[in-house]
């Protein structure tokens, strides 16, 4: 496991309340996650000097994308392979802004193993305050855009993270 990769079960209580998350029974699940640093550059906020609301969904990719790496899915090598992730659904849910210059953390995760289809949750956060939440949904299809199902050693993979 990469450094910045965390696999959270119930005696790991302190990484589920930094991700503002309760839970109860305190018998937590399974969660794959990754966090991304970012420091928001000036292109990427607005005239009021806020960042830009569809930067988000950039950072949401940066991070979900590096998650893959960290547990040794490489994004490419799925495409390479003829297996896409396009995004069926995306969204984001803005609590407060980030402005140039902040440094933030995009954390996200996967809270549930992958069948066809792969949720991901996300928190954009500058220190402890939460600025954003998101989630999006993902299938594995083939690149004439058909469904498929995802390869058996992929599924062997998420399973030892999902038992």
């Amino acid at each position: 496991m990469k450094e910045n990769q965390h696999v959270r079960d119930g005696s790991c209580l302190r990484q589920v309340k930094m991700l503002g998350k309760r839970w109860w029974p305190p018998i937590l699940p399974r969660v794959i996650s990754s966090t991304t640093n970012i420091r928001v550059r000036y292109a990427e906020t607005d005239k009021m000097g806020i960042v830009y609301h569809t930067n988000y969904f950039v950072w949401f990719e940066l991070c979900r994308v590096e998650m893959l790496d960290n547990i040794g899915l490489s994004y490419r090598e799925l495409e390479s392979r003829g297996y896409l992730l396009p995004v069926l659904d995306i969204s984001a849910s803005y609590k407060k802004p980030a402005f140039f210059d902040d440094k933030v953390q995009v954390v996200c995760f996967i809270d549930e193993p992958p069948t066809l289809r792969i949720n991901i949750s996300y928190e954009v956060r500058r220190g402890e305050e939460l600025l954003v939440t998101g989630t999006s949904r993902h299938a594995f299809m083939s690149p004439e855009g058909r469904p498929v199902k995802p390869p058996k050693d992929v599924v062997a993979h998420f399973d030892q993270y999902f038992p």
